[in-house]
């Protein structure tokens, strides 16, 4: 059983834990089943329910995908952050 506090939940949203978490978090959403049910997941998976951060590519333009083959035929041992940041890309 996964519970906030010392408040055990069931399948269903348990309307204590519910109060609980809106007075303690007045600034956060309320919670619902859905949610719940994402938090318990990630945490039976990976432990902790902080926030990851995604995984999105970056949209890269021609003239970007130009200017990199160019810095590579140039220098074929750049390594991948240095053409990142020199092309304004994020970080890999």
């Amino acid at each position: 059983m996964i519970g906030y506090g010392d408040r055990a939940r069931t399948q269903s949203v348990n309307p204590k834990v519910v109060r609980l978490f809106r007075e303690t978090h007045p600034d956060l959403p309320p919670l619902n089943q859905g949610t719940i049910s994402k938090i318990e997941a990630q945490y039976r998976e990976m432990g902790h329910v902080r926030k990851v951060p995604s995984k999105r590519q970056a949209v890269v333009d021609d003239d970007t995908k130009l200017n990199l083959l160019l810095a590579l035929e140039e220098n074929p041992i750049t390594p991948a952050r240095q053409l990142a940041r020199d092309n304004h890309l994020p970080e890999i």
